[in-house]
């Protein structure tokens, strides 16, 4: 099978749609399938050779809470067209398939079974817009011939904009990777209790209320550490100040790291925390630590409640709740039984999300698909005899135009 994973996202930029299209690519093509990679780039992708295919330049966009960087270039269309014809996909399977402009034009110019995978879950998605967002986004929404949610909140979301059926396939988890025998990082490995952050340094992710939490921590358990794992430059400032002002240490800020030393500082951590504010429809970070053997301390969100089973992996706090975010992580610092055992059902937890078992089920998605869709090979070709009978006429016509000026 011919399998085209297309992101509207830049490509050589790390965040979890990106990541998500990676693992999956990966795992059909270890099945033996043939899968290209379609998105805008800002930087060459040189991993993935020529199963990398560009599409436009990536512009940063405000969205949701974030950036958004996507390509938004007049161009597109004749980029996507070309790739189209020439590749001949037997299933294009787009992420976020009503995000302008890659995702959207795609749709618009494809004539073989489409499948979209929802990521979002946020009450300001930007297909919530009315009546544009009707006009527009229904239009393209209509040519989606299987439609996946990552999880129940993510299709509740899209439900209420687009009434369909939706099957949840959530996201996965490399557990070849993320596993309890990676090796610690061993700056902090020096006795310190680690509470470990990992995510951009954006508003929604939560980190500004962790450090006011951690500032409580500190004082019960001053042989404590906070690691922030994540790239960002817009709060790292503010959050720097407030370290600060209220004078706490053993506060590290570690920026981006890598894919590949990610594991490792989970395994250094002693809790992971995600204390993120809203907005999230899965919560891949703590499928990541749980792997590892983590207990991890969360906001009760749905996109986190979804996965984690309060006393169970974890601990659920309210979300934007300083003090009881405090008292989570106090009381599970103080309870190393209770850690291993919540970090044990972890283990257990991520092997459920393992990719391999989720890329299978995606695969399976893919050829109910293409039974139940009509072969458009025909269509794709009179497509294609249409558009260069009208490049003909066109050129028909500048000629003619040119003889009668000269006459």
């Amino acid at each position: 099978m011919k399998i085209a994973l297309v992101s509207p996202y830049d490509f050589s930029h790390p965040g979890g749609v990106v990541n998500h299209i990676c693992s999956l690519g990966h795992y059909l093509t270890e099945m033996g399938h043939e899968v290209r990679f379609i998105a805008p780039a800002s930087q060459s992708v040189t991993y993935l050779g020529d199963r990398f295919i560009p599409i436009g330049k990536p512009h940063p966009i405000p969205a949701s809470g974030s950036i958004a960087r996507i390509a938004i270039s007049p161009m597109l269309s004749t980029m996507i067209t070309t790739m189209l014809d020439k590749e001949k996909f037997d299933i294009i399977h787009l992420h976020e398939p009503l995000m302008p402009m890659m995702c959207t034009t795609v749709l618009r110019m494809s004539c073989t079974a489409n499948v979209g995978t929802f990521h979002a879950f946020d009450g300001k998605g930007y297909y919530a817009a009315k009546p544009f967002g009707n006009l527009f986004f229904k239009r393209w929404f209509s040519k989606l011939d299987g439609r996946i949610a990552v999880s129940k909140p993510a299709a509740e979301f899209v439900n209420k904009h687009f009434p369909e059926e939706y099957t949840i396939i959530p996201n996965g988890v490399d557990t070849e990777h993320f596993h309890p025998d990676v090796l610690p990082i061993d700056d902090f490995c020096d006795g310190k209790l680690n509470i470990l952050f990992v995510g951009r340094l954006e508003k929604r992710k939560g980190a500004d209320h962790l450090l006011k939490a951690y500032r409580r921590v500190k004082e019960e358990i001053p042989d404590s550490r906070l690691i922030i794992v994540g790239p960002g430059t817009s709060l790292r400032g503010k959050y720097d100040r407030l370290v600060k002002k209220n004078g706490l240490k053993d506060v590290v800020f570690v920026g981006f790291t890598s894919y590949g030393e990610l594991p490792r500082y989970y395994k250094t951590a002693d809790i992971f925390c995600a204390p993120a504010t809203g907005c999230e429809s899965f919560g891949i970070v703590l499928l990541e630590a749980m792997a590892v053997g983590k207990p991890v301390v969360a906001s009760n969100i749905a996109g986190y409640a979804s996965i984690l089973a309060d006393g169970v992996e974890g601990i659920l706090v309210p979300p934007k709740d300083d003090e009881k975010l405090a008292r989570a992580l106090i009381s599970l610092l103080n309870d190393e039984p209770l850690r291993r055992r919540m970090g044990a059902n972890g283990i257990r937890k991520a092997a459920e999300y393992d990719w391999k078992k989720i890329a299978r089920k995606v695969l399976d998605f893919y050829v109910e698909v293409l039974k139940n869709k009509p072969d458009h090979r025909e269509t794709f070709s009179l497509r294609k005899i249409i558009m260069e009978k009208m490049s003909s006429l066109v050129a028909e016509s500048r000629r003619n135009g040119k003889t009668n000026r000269s006459s």
